[in-house]
């Protein structure tokens, strides 16, 4: 099934554009026409990724992507913004808000494209190395005779966690990216991926919304 990705941009043609582009690409689109109906879009379809202007009627961009930040399901979802007006101001705005990339109108649509890819590749990585994590520990611990052998998540005590990934997991409940988060620990991405995955696997978790609940539940982050 194809991955699904929300344009909201109030242009009707720059909303077209951006759509036939990415569903060439092999990608699902929906799009809105407002932050307001972005934000109901949002809550019905669940996209794997949000594309939004940042001047848009009714509800701005930045409003929209607060808003998403606020709730804990999409505190993680990879978003890139689009403006004409990007003001070293308004991009520091738009990235403590908990966007991913800041894309300047006019922009490429290959760029665009390009950075989806890489956002939805990483995504996708943490993704296959959770299930790979799982298929092993299953076949570690086949089902006992009483039915399917139930995974079990960790409690906050039995989860040792080193100081570096401390650090990474407070930054990810923050809702900052990979590369906003080694911008602050000086670490390159990779790392920063690398810290992600262990996180995962230690809490027992499939995905960062997951991840941030449970150091949330537990007391591991304030």
């Amino acid at each position: 099934m194809p991955l699904l990705i929300l344009v909201a941009e109030d242009d009707p043609g720059t909303r077209l554009t951006i759509s036939d582009y990415l569903e060439q690409a092999g990608y699902s689109v929906v799009s809105a026409t407002n932050g307001r109906e972005a934000l109901q879009i949002l809550k019905d379809y669940l996209p794997h990724l949000l594309i939004t202007d940042v001047a848009m009627p009714h509800m701005d961009g930045f409003e929209l992507v607060k808003r998403v930040r606020q709730q804990p399901h999409f505190r993680l979802l990879p978003v890139i913004f689009l403006t004409a007006h990007s003001t070293t101001k308004e991009r520091i705005q738009g990235y403590q808000l908990g966007c991913d990339i800041y894309l300047p109108k006019p922009f490429d649509l290959s760029e665009l494209g390009a950075v989806v890819r890489n956002l939805m590749e990483r995504t996708q990585l943490i993704q296959t190395e959770w299930r790979t994590h799982l298929k092993s520990a299953e076949v570690e611990s086949p089902p006992t005779s009483g039915g399917d052998r139930a995974i079990a998540k960790p409690t906050a005590e039995e989860v040792a966690l080193t100081p570096r990934e401390q650090d990474v997991l407070h930054l990810l409940a923050e809702g900052l990216s990979n590369s906003q988060i080694g911008e602050q620990l000086h670490l390159s991405p990779r790392t920063v991926e690398k810290h992600v995955s262990s996180l995962l696997r230690k809490s027992n978790t499939s995905n960062r919304a997951e991840l941030v609940r449970f150091a949330i539940d537990n007391h591991l982050v304030r």
